[in-house]
């Protein structure tokens, strides 16, 4: 093929955030399409997606060429004291890879750019650019370069001499002048000045177009995204813009039309693209060095950790009474078989690290996990202690790990403690050089609503139009907007009436998915041999200076670097504290690791539903199936954590699991080789492992084979699941099963594996899960003081959790000076609130109030204030004290003490200064005691007048985050029970565009005005569960402001509006006062309950238990009972119209309770 006589060398991609819009692939489809044997990506400061642009250049037979357009400080990059912020405080260079070490230089420049430079901008300067040039081409960049930049502003000698120091940094012939023709003035005179240096200094020019967008109409959208990076409307004034729309990657005829003046400008691009010849290395590993003692090699080691520790395992088996002689040769017989697999790929340093890093948590007492994902199948890593369950017993496979037929990096994630994870990263960092440990980049997304949100801002359209067109989009996860538009007809019928909204569509299809940000992944660390700066570049957030990689976590693997992942989970921070709690508080020890699993109190807890606080175990649907299921052992704990998610949900398999469970259903095995397999799971095929095993047992797969099985029927290929049935059926009827059962069982299996879980995930959070319940179950108190403690910062959180301490008859007193700790701490049965969660009280202070306090209790206010360090415990810390109930133990009212704060601080402080000044000794000296300093107000003489109880909890709320003592909605729970469709809590439970009513008193009002001058307000309302905030658009506004400022409980009708799990808010159709309870009888009529339930699970006893209930539950919602029948019947029964329930979740629980797969629908 004829390839083109240009190549595009100055390119933008999406990862010259919110500027460049141009999409890797279809940069390399344009490429093809316009026979470029080359092109380059030069991003703006960094090689973000330079992996994944390699990867798909090469795929397509197109050479990339890696690089960057990187900032050049004027002076040295440690100079962060120039006054200027825009033109000259950092100068462009465009810089292409000709080799490896090219890469290397790059890889360093950028680095340092970032760790050593960054002022504003990530950037080098001439001393480096001397240090590492070698491997690499430079290009003198766009008008913001430093030579089109000197010659622009007439200071030719100056861009002479700039030249010259690029032409001798960048000796043989690797420095080019760039010219560009994209219809700027001032581009055109520069173009000349360029010229002139060229010809005077012998320096070659380059062709070039700056590309921020793939076509020229693209050029719009480029500016919508300007818009969307600076906060600025396409209609503001001022605002950042390009001048022209010629930015756009132009075909080589366009350019050839361009440069004809000029055609050696063409032809050196093609020779810089033959020049650059680097060659990515992928799919080598670079496992980190694990530092061996003399005489040891990593197998030997491996070996012998692993016997060691399976030998102590066996210990623990013994205690429990186990006969382990019976089993000791499965298990070494096992182990033996792992390690060969794991030294044959060559991973025992993996595992070694693994292991040591996890002995230095559990030695400096950092709660460790039990292990999650597929690790937890492996006994090597359960000898190591690297996981926590036992994968014989659990029947939990190694090849679903490691498969021994295709080497691949293994994969352990580790969950610590999340208040102290980042202690063993620095254990990590020490022991393996900073140079070589680092965490790794993510990136977040433009999604649909947020994307059309985005750029409906851009576009200057009003917030209420856009919010609505952003509401249409379903909830569903990772749709995109083009689906959203096939999906949802009213959204289709905007964009076909609305030219404003077909216009904003466009724009936001296009922009949909481009990285929006950077930021640090949650877990991933990676560790390499060398410094990591030899493999990739790092970043550095200007934010909060943490140091990533700038490759995401599959680009960091695929060239050949291993991450560990280490997960902050705060239940095994929670259950850390509840172990302590629990032995200062009653002097017992408990050893979690060798917890027995057959604890009749805890499935009883788990079965109730009870199971707030329970890891994984906390939504309103996984207690409704719960107290369906009642398990009673641990394998069925496992199912349950497996089993709930919407595959299983929806399929029926939850159902069927129950009701084999309770005999509902009868058990039938096609063969029966199969019942040693799914025995656990009642004949359901749960689990991939099942899947995998069945294989095996059925067909004669290999552990390897298998697991290909597997991936094949989760990913659902027709072409790989063609041969897999051949193969499984060939392997069946060798094994003597019928062709007709074989063929059934493969449908089953791919069914199944279609929602199948990975067991040892389960299993391992499956053991989490019932630890928590234990200790709910055994140590109510202080696992409840565990878990309001570690979710102080969470005022929601700690709402939830102390109401349900309040409906688990758990005391929780509030916060006293002379009894709180820093945390919430127990006290025999009661829980005592910590100070640290009082807002304004901070910990230094805490900490000093804390060590004087070990010298004798306080007694009064200046007792406090004459003992303290006033430096950190300040006036702000003292009001915050008096306000959150703090200094009640004084006997003094809280008005009284707040208006004596300045007066008891300046005597406290005076009498600080006697005791400095000798004044107390003095009076010691002769036997009697310093006078005590005394203060109007504080001996008892009141100043202020008595805060009313509406102030008390105000200052409660103010301090606390919350009402501790009461509730202003307290005294309206029976009407807000019945009025609403459940508490405010709740809600995290309803989908996108649920229509739901709330009650509650508005916490906040922020007022804001529309485009058009009319006021609309954002209000937080708050019942004693959780807040919420409500969006109250003008119209509305108008008719309900008074009632919103009344200062009465509210009643909200309106449509939830979730964009993700965090956050939630409401938009409100109807908005009244509690007390207008006619006018709510009304609105609420229209909701009605329908409860959908099967015809089988209906008898006479079960209509009268219904009935019982509606009378019980009274309230405002008609019923309608939907008939379901097998052959998809459906019969709609309406119940008496005098029967009306309280439409809430408790009622619905209790629906669901008496009928069996029942579901209830509010509308």
């Amino acid at each position: 093929m004829h390839h083109s006589n240009f190549v595009h060398l100055h390119l933008h991609t999406q990862y010259s955030l919110l500027d460049g819009a141009i999409r890797p692939e279809a940069l390399i489809a344009r490429a093809k399409e316009f026979r470029m044997p080359a092109v380059a990506v030069t991003d703006h400061g960094n090689l973000f997606g330079a992996v994944e642009f390699y990867q798909k250049a090469m795929a397509k037979g197109i050479k990339p060429i890696i690089g960057c357009e990187v900032y050049v400080a004027p002076g040295s990059r440690h100079d962060r004291t120039i006054a200027n912020k825009g033109e000259g405080a950092a100068f462009h260079l465009v810089l292409l890879v000709k080799n490896a070490q090219g890469y290397k230089n790059l890889c360093r420049l950028l680095s340092k750019a970032y760790l050593e430079g960054f002022y504003y901008k990530p950037r080098v300067d001439k001393e480096l650019l001397k240090e590492c040039n070698e491997g690499l081409i430079a290009l003198s960049a766009c008008l913001h370069g430093e030579i089109p930049y000197l010659v622009g502003s007439g200071q030719m000698e100056a861009a002479l001499k700039a030249a010259e120091f690029y032409k001798e940094t960048f000796n043989d012939r690797r420095f080019y002048l760039e010219i560009q023709h994209n219809g700027i003035e001032e581009q055109e005179k520069v173009n000349k000045g360029v010229l002139e240096v060229s010809k005077r200094l012998a320096i070659p020019i380059v062709a070039t177009n700056d590309c921020h967008y793939l076509k020229k109409e693209d050029a719009r959208i480029h500016d919508i995204l300007l818009c969307i990076q600076t906060g600025t409307t396409v209609n503001a004034e001022g605002r950042m813009r390009f001048s022209t729309d010629e930015f756009y990657m132009k075909s080589p005829e366009e350019m050839a039309e361009a440069f004809k003046d000029t055609p050696e400008a063409l032809s050196n691009t093609i020779e810089i693209a033959q020049r650059c010849n680097f060659e990515m290395k992928l799919g080598e590993n670079h496992l980190p060095d694990f530092p061996l003692p003399a005489g040891e090699t990593l197998d030997s080691i491996i070996d012998t950790k692993a016997a060691e520790g399976l030998e102590r395992r066996f210990a623990a088996m013994i205690n429990n009474g186990v006969d382990v002689e019976a089993i000791r040769w499965h298990y070494h017989e096992r182990l033996a078989k792992e390690l060969k697999v794991i030294k044959g790929m060559g991973f025992p340093g993996y595992f070694l690290i693994v292991n040591d890093f996890i002995e230095y948590a559990r030695s400096m007492d950092i709660p460790v996990g039990p292990g999650r994902g597929s690790a937890a199948g492996s006994l090597v890593a359960y000898s190591l202690g690297i996981t926590n369950l036992d994968p014989i017993v659990y029947n939990l496979l190694f090849e679903r790990f490691l498969n021994p037929d295709r080497i691949s990096l293994p994969d352990i994630d580790i969950d610590f403690c999340y208040e102290k994870r980042d202690e063993v990263i620095k254990y990590v960092t020490a022991k393996y050089g900073k140079e070589n440990v680092t965490q790794i980049i993510t990136f977040g997304q433009m999604k649909a609503k947020a994307c059309i949100r985005d750029v409906g801002r851009a576009l200057d359209m009003p917030y209420g139009d856009v919010d609505k067109i952003a509401k249409l989009v379903p909830a569903q996860i990772n749709i995109t907007i083009e689906e959203a538009v096939a999906a949802e007809p009213k959204l289709k019928e905007m964009v076909d009436k609305d030219p404003r909204v077909k216009e904003l569509i466009e724009a936001a299809i296009a922009l949909e998915g481009l990285p929006r940000h950077a930021s640090t992944h949650a877990a991933g660390v990676v560790i390499s041999n060398r410094p990591l700066e030899e493999y990739l570049p790092l970043y550095m957030s200007p934010k909060d200076e943490s140091v990533t990689t700038q490759y995401t976590m599959n680009d960091v693997e695929k060239i050949g670097l291993v991450k560990f992942d280490f997960l902050g989970l705060k239940t095994l921070t929670v259950i850390d504290k509840s172990i302590r709690l629990i032995k200062e508080n009653r002097g017992v020890v408990l050893d979690m690791d060798n917890l027995p699993l057959e604890d009749a109190s805890t499935y009883a807890l788990v079965s109730s539903g009870d199971t707030n606080g329970v890891f994984q175990l906390e939504s309103s649907g996984i207690k409704d199936m719960l107290r369906k299921l009642k398990p009673e052992k641990f394998e069925e704990l496992i199912a349950a954590v497996a089993l709930y998610r919407p595959g299983p949900l929806q399929s029926g398999m939850v159902d069927d699991f129950i009701n084999r469970k309770h005999k509902k259903t009868a058990i039938v095995y096609e063969v029966k080789e199969l019942k040693n397999i799914l025995d656990t799971t009642y004949g359901v095929m749960v689990y991939q492992e099942q899947v995998m095993e069945i294989s095996k047992v059925l067909a004669g797969y290999t552990p390897g084979d298998a697991d290909v099985l597997r991936k094949a029927m989760g990913k659902k290929n027709p072409e790989m699941m063609l041969i897999q049935r051949t193969k499984f059926l060939d392997g069946a009827i060798k094994n003597s099963i019928a062709p007709k059962k074989a063929e059934k069982i493969f449908d089953l299996m791919a069914k199944f594996a279609g929602y199948g879980f990975n067991k040892s995930h389960s299993a391992a959070y499956a053991l989490i899960a019932y630890h928590t319940a234990y200790l709910k179950a055994h140590y109510p108190v202080e696992f409840m003081a565990a878990l309001i403690s570690a979710d102080m910062g969470n005022t929601d959180q700690v709402v939830k959790y102390i109401n349900e301490c309040r409906d688990m008859c758990i005391p929780v007193d509030p916060p006293d000076i002379n009894e709180s700790s820093m945390a919430f701490t127990v006290a025999g049965n009661r829980i005592r609130f910590g100070l640290a969660a009082i807002k304004n009280v901070g910990s230094a202070a805490i900490e000093d109030m804390l060590a004087v306090r070990k010298d004798g209790r306080f007694t009064d206010l200046l007792d406090l204030l004459s003992r303290i360090d006033s430096r950190k415990v300040n006036k702000k810390v003292i009001e915050s004290l008096i306000k959150g109930g703090a200094l009640d133990f004084t006997g003094q009212e809280r008005a009284n003490m707040m208006a004596s704060v300045d007066f008891a601080m300046e005597a406290a402080q005076q009498a600080q200064r006697d005791r400095a000044n000798g004044q107390s000794s003095l009076f010691g000296d002769i036997g009697i005691a310093a006078p005590k300093p005394t203060v109007k107000g504080v001996d008892g003489i009141s100043t202020a007048p008595k805060w009313s109880d509406k102030e008390l909890l105000a200052y409660e709320k103010e301090t606390l985050g919350f009402y501790l003592s009461s509730h202003p909605a307290a005294s309206y729970r029976k009407e807000l029970e019945q009025f609403t469709t459940g508490p405010i809590e709740a809600l995290r439970e309803s989908s996108d565009g649920d229509s739901v009513t709330i009650g509650g008193v508005v916490a906040e009002i922020k007022e804001i005005l529309t485009k058009k001058g009319d006021k609309m307000a954002f209000v937080r309302l708050e019942d004693m569960t959780a807040s919420v905030e409500v969006v109250v658009f003008s119209d509305l506004y108008k008719k309900s402001v008074e009632a919103i400022r009344s200062e009465k409980p509210l009643i909200v009708i309106g449509r939830l509006d979730r964009e993700d799990d965090e956050r939630i808010k409401l938009v409100a159709e109807n908005i009244s006062t509690i007390d207008d309870a006619k006018t709510i009888e009304k609105k609420i009529k229209a909701k009605k309950t329908h409860i959908m339930a099967p015809a089988g699970g209906l008898d006479a006893g079960k209509l009268g238990e219904l009935k019982e209930l509606f009378v019980s539950r009274p309230g405002s919602s008609p019923v309608f009972l939907h008939l379901l029948f097998p052959d998809d019947r459906e019969v709609v029964i309406g119940v008496k119209s005098e029967i009306r329930i309280s439409a809430v979740e408790e009622t619905f629980s209790l629906i669901k309770g008496i009928i069996t797969g029942a579901q209830v629908r509010v509308v």
